[in-house]
C-alpha cells in the first residue's frame, strides 16, 4: 500500500489563503488580527499578542505582520479583505481611503523593521528573522490545525441589474391598445412580438394596476450553540508562584554578591517563567491573567537594559579634582548629576594612570599632559564627544577609542582613560 503524504507546500499555501483567519467584531483590541489567528487555530489570542509585541520590540517585524493581517484578513462580516475591497474585488467594510493609509504605513514600518530597530544590530537581521519566524509559525499551524474552525465561504450579494444574473425575473405585459405582448428579462432585454388576432387576455385589466405578493422569505437557520467553556486551569497560578520563587532566589543570590543576578537578569528569568505559563495556558485553558504582570515587567526590563543606571551614582553637583600624587589619584571619579572636571597634568611622569570617569547627567572634561601616551575610550549616550581630536555626536553613538602619543611620540606618561556619560558632553584635551 503506498505511503500517504500530507498536502504539499503549495497546496498548504493555497488552502491557507482560501480559509484565511477572519477578524472578529467582538474580542478585538485594535483590528482583531491576533484574535483572528487565535480563533482560527484554537490557541489563546493572548499568546499571539505577546508574540507580536515581542517581535515589534526586538526587530520590528510584529508591526509589519499586524499591518499585513489588517490588510489581508477579511472581517467576519465582509466578503473580502480591505486590500481586495480597495481594488474592487468585493465588499469590505474598510473604506478605500483607510486601506490606502494602511498600505502607506507599511512603507515606514518595513523600513524601520528591516533596517535595524531597537535591540538590533543595525542591519535589520531582527526584522527579517522575526518575519520569517511568523511565516513559519503560520505555515506549521495551518498544517497541523488548518482543519479547525474553518470560516464559512463568503456569499456575495447578487446584483439584480447584472446581465449575467440568471435569477432575474421575467414578466409579460399585454398592451390592449396595440395587441402587442412585451416580454422583458434582465438577460434578453426587451422584445416585442405581435399578439395573434382574437387572443384572450386572462387578466382583463391593465397589467400595471395589480401587484403580486412577494414570496415568504426562507426561515433563517438557528444560530449555533455557544461553545462550552473550558474548565479553568491552575497553570496561571502555578506559573505566578514559580516566577515569584525564581525572582526571590535571584534577588537573594544578587544580594550575596553573585554578579550575574542583576535586576535585568532576574526580570528576564521571571518573564521566561511567565511566558512558558502563558503558552501552556493557551492550550490547557488559563494563564490569561499573567499578561497583566508580564507587560510591566517587560517595560521595566527594557528600561533597565537601555539605561545604564550604574552611572547614576555618587553625589550631585560639580566635581573638580587635580591629583598631584599617586595616593591622591582615585581609580573612579563618579557623579550622578553635575559637571566633572579632572586635571591629570600635575601627576608625576613616572606614575601610571588607570582611571575611569563616570557621569550620569552632566559634562565631563579631562585634561592630560602634553606628551603623555594616552589610550582612551570615550562615550556618551546622548551628547557630543571630543576626545583628543576624535569626535562623535548624537544619541546612541558608538564609543570613541584610540591611542594618542602626543606631539613627541612614544615615551611620555602612560595613561589609560575611560570616560562614560549617560547624558552630556565629553571632552578630553591636552593642557
Amino acid at each position: 500500500m503506498p505511503k500517504q503524504h500530507g498536502p504539499g507546500f503549495e497546496d498548504t499555501i493555497k488552502d491557507f489563503w482560501a480559509s484565511r483567519p477572519r477578524r472578529p467584531i467582538a474580542g478585538r483590541k485594535v483590528a482583531g488580527v491576533a484574535a483572528a489567528i487565535g480563533n482560527r487555530y484554537g490557541i489563546d489570542p493572548v499568546v499571539v499578542r505577546v508574540a507580536l509585541v515581542a517581535a515589534t520590540i526586538f526587530g520590528g517585524a510584529g508591526l509589519v505582520v499586524y499591518l499585513l493581517g489588517w490588510l489581508f484578513f477579511p472581517e467576519e462580516r465582509d466578503e473580502v479583505s480591505a486590500f481586495e475591497g480597495m481594488i474592487n474585488q468585493g465588499r469590505s467594510s474598510t473604506s478605500t481611503g483607510f486601506a490606502v493609509l494602511l498600505c502607506i504605513l507599511l512603507i515606514p514600518g518595513s523600513g524601520w523593521a528591516f533596517s535595524g530597530g531597537w535591540f538590533d544590530n543595525g542591519f535589520g537581521a531582527g526584522g527579517f528573522a522575526g518575519l520569517a519566524l511568523f511565516a513559519a509559525a503560520l505555515y506549521l499551524l495551518h498544517r497541523q490545525r488548518g482543519h479547525l474552525n474553518r470560516p464559512a465561504a463568503a456569499v456575495r450579494t447578487p446584483d439584480p441589474y447584472d446581465p449575467a444574473n440568471p435569477h432575474t425575473a421575467a414578466f409579460a405585459m399585454t398592451d390592449n391598445g396595440t395587441d402587442t405582448v412585451h416580454t422583458s428579462t434582465a438577460t434578453a432585454g426587451e422584445t416585442d412580438r405581435p399578439n395573434p388576432p382574437g387572443a384572450w387576455d386572462p387578466l382583463g385589466a391593465a397589467p400595471l394596476s395589480w401587484d403580486l405578493p412577494d414570496p415568504d422569505p426562507a426561515p433563517l437557520p438557528p444560530p449555533p450553540p455557544p461553545p462550552a467553556p473550558r474548565p479553568k486551569s491552575k497553570i496561571g497560578v502555578a506559573a505566578f508562584g514559580v516566577a515569584l520563587l525564581v525572582a526571590g532566589v535571584g534577588t537573594a543570590l544578587g544580594v550575596t554578591g553573585e554578579e550575574w543576578f542583576s535586576p535585568q537578569h532576574i526580570i528576564g528569568l521571571a518573564l521566561a517563567v511567565l511566558g512558558v505559563g502563558m503558552v501552556a495556558g493557551s492550550f490547557a485553558g488559563g494563564g490569561r491573567g499573567l499578561i497583566g504582570l508580564a507587560i510591566p515587567l517587560s517595560i521595566a526590563g527594557m528600561v533597565l537594559t537601555a539605561v545604564p543606571f550604574d552611572n547614576f551614582r555618587g553625589g550631585v553637583g560639580d566635581l573638580n579634582a587635580t591629583p598631584r600624587t599617586a595616593a591622591e589619584l582615585q581609580p573612579v571619579y563618579q557623579h550622578a548629576a553635575g559637571d566633572i572636571d579632572l586635571d591629570l597634568t600635575q601627576l608625576p611622569v613616572a606614575v601610571p594612570v588607570d582611571v575611569t570617569v563616570r557621569n550620569g547627567a552632566g559634562n565631563s572634561k579631562v585634561t592630560v599632559p602634553e606628551n603623555a601616551d594616552v589610550t582612551f575610550n570615550c562615550q556618551t549616550r546622548a551628547g557630543n564627544v571630543e576626545c583628543l581630536g576624535h569626535e562623535s555626536n548624537g544619541v546612541g553613538s558608538p564609543p570613541v577609542t584610540g591611542v594618542d602619543n602626543g606631539a613627541d611620540g612614544v615615551g611620555g606618561a602612560k595613561i589609560n582613560l575611560r570616560v562614560e556619560n549617560t547624558a552630556g558632553e565629553v571632552e578630553v584635551r591636552r593642557g
